[in-house]
């Protein structure tokens, strides 16, 4: 375990923005996690762990200690003729896992294909994309504690898994340092179809009775041409969340705007197709300087080159601001902002 001043983030987040750690240290196991508790330099700074950096914008420099996880390994903890049950450490690459889920046909998480960052954030995010989030297939994660040094597994129920979000964004945000985690996996995959751009790829390819890695597949090539390739252009994929309203609130709004897109939720509710607000409002392929929002997916902010993480944020501010004035929506912001 190595201890580094004035470390400079760049190439540990997808927006590529410049950002200085007054220190960084990489842990790779469970003993060097409890080592680093000991230290002065842990228990006198600010922490931040930050994994891939898929979903963080930095605006300043960080005036503390940055953890960055590198704990790895892929081992099959149980099993029957049903299910396979997948322990993850916490610094394996998401999109490598999902890649050797697919290689043994074991189904569960294809349709999350091509996402970036790390296992240990894929649960604080409750990551999800083509009908299917994390949480369905979730076991339970192991975490310490870093007041206390103690190690806690907790189960799908205890995680608090909502809409992109867990307690670990909310309730225990800082509190805790993923180590690892336990995915449920069908050996007979059962695919999720049902998605529009899915059904629609598959469709078009002729592609009648898919299996478990022509789902892959078509999540690879959609998410290809609909999003930039981050170590091209900068970017932290989708910027906002899908908003959430009510019934009567949904009602109000298609009577004004006949075209807007929706999704009804099982509760009753409607959620709102975010991209198709921010269009509405004009901002599809607009660029400020070196700042801009995506030509094919408007849900997109991007970095062209040089941006600081301050301008990024005023675009966002700027986006939020006219969705709200034409729509009467607040857009969340999916990104973390640091």
């Amino acid at each position: 375990m190595k201890l580094f001043h004035n470390y400079s983030l760049k190439q540990l987040n997808t927006f590529q923005i410049e950002s200085i750690a007054s220190y960084f240290v990489e842990i790779k196991s469970m003993d060097e996690l409890l080592e680093l508790m000991r230290e002065e330099v842990f228990k006198n700074n600010r922490i931040l762990i930050l994994g891939g950096g898929s979903n963080i914008l930095f605006t300043k420099n960080f005036d503390g200690l940055v953890i960055h996880p590198t704990i790895r390994g892929i081992e099959i903890i149980n099993e029957d003729s049903t299910w396979v049950y997948l322990k993850i450490g916490a610094g394996e690459i998401w999109e490598k896992l999902v890649e050797y889920a697919v290689k043994y046909n074991w189904g569960g998480i294809e349709n999350l294909a091509y996402i970036p960052g790390r296992v240990g954030a894929a649960p604080i995010q409750n990551i999800g994309a083509y009908g299917v989030e994390i949480k369905s297939v979730l076991q339970s994660l192991t975490a310490v504690n870093l007041k206390s040094g103690k190690q806690k597994v907790f189960t799908k129920d205890e995680c608090g898994f909502g809409y992109r979000t867990s307690i670990f964004k909310t309730r225990f945000r800082d509190d805790y340092f993923i180590t690892d985690i336990t995915l449920k996996l069908e050996r007979t995959p059962t695919l999720k179809l049902g998605y529009v751009a899915l059904d629609d790829y598959l469709k078009a390819n002729n592609i009648l009775k898919p299996k478990i890695k022509d789902i892959f597949d078509a999540v690879v090539n959609i998410r290809k041409t609909k999003l930039p390739d981050p170590e091209k252009v900068g970017n932290a994929g989708s910027f906002f969340k899908n908003p959430l309203i009510s019934k009567d609130e949904f009602v109000h709004l298609k009577k004004k705007f006949p075209q807007i897109r929706s999704y009804p939720q099982n509760d009753g509710s409607f959620k709102l197709a975010a991209a198709w607000l921010i269009e509405s409002c004009g901002w599809k392929g607009k660029r400020q300087d070196d700042v801009g929002v995506h030509h094919t997916q408007s849900l997109v902010l991007v970095n062209h080159g040089e941006a600081s993480g301050t301008q990024l944020l005023s675009l966002a501010n700027n986006i939020q601001n006219t969705v709200k004035e034409k729509f009467g929506v607040l857009l969340e912001k999916e990104v973390n902002i640091i």
